[in-house]
């Protein structure tokens, strides 16, 4: 049993998935994580598609630099975006992984919701690429590792409406007496 960052209050309530040493970029897969975390699964499961598709795009918020701009990112109050399709794919993965662990331990698909998701940067794997005049340079992976915990959350009760009071201030309660 490996250990996650993050440990469910409820353990009969979650579902846990987690890939190690994934060759997948860790800024883009991180910037995917951040878009989908806190949303329902099915919803979660529905934006990944749509990233697929070009359709609807991850706002990249913490490692945009260089990236372009696209009105796709409007919905986000960003101007940068992208759709970084490989990192997606691995997300989409893990979240199915998740939900047929949630399947198993017989809990509500319509009410999971993505609780915790978490990515890490892997030991980078080395290569070489051959440069000018004889040279070598370095050609580094930046693996990841994911991990999310799913939560089927309960029904929202609502609040009791309670007839309000308005509140007065000293001036106005000292006229509701005299006026009594």
């Amino acid at each position: 049993m490996v250990r996650y960052a993050a440990t469910p209050a409820n353990s009969s309530k979650t579902a846990l998935s987690r890939g190690s040493y994934l060759r997948v970029h860790f800024k883009n897969t991180r910037e995917v994580a951040a878009a989908i975390s806190g949303m329902k699964l099915k919803k979660a499961l529905a934006y990944l598609a749509a990233v697929k598709d070009h359709k609807r795009a991850i706002p990249f918020r913490r490692f945009n630099g260089g990236i372009g701009r696209t009105a796709q990112a409007k919905e986000f109050g960003m101007t940068m975006a992208r759709w970084p399709v490989k990192s997606v794919e691995f997300v989409n993965d893990l979240l199915k992984n998740a939900e047929s662990n949630a399947e198993v331990k017989g809990l509500d698909q319509d009410a999971l919701v993505v609780k915790h998701i978490q990515v890490n940067q892997a030991p980078r794997q080395r290569r070489r690429t051959y440069r000018a005049h004889g040279r070598i340079n370095p050609y580094m992976s930046s693996p990841c590792h994911i991990e999310i915990v799913l939560v089927e959350e309960a029904e929202a009760v609502k609040r009791e409406v309670e007839a309000k009071k308005p509140r007065l201030n000293a001036r106005q309660i000292a006229r509701n007496t005299r006026r009594a």
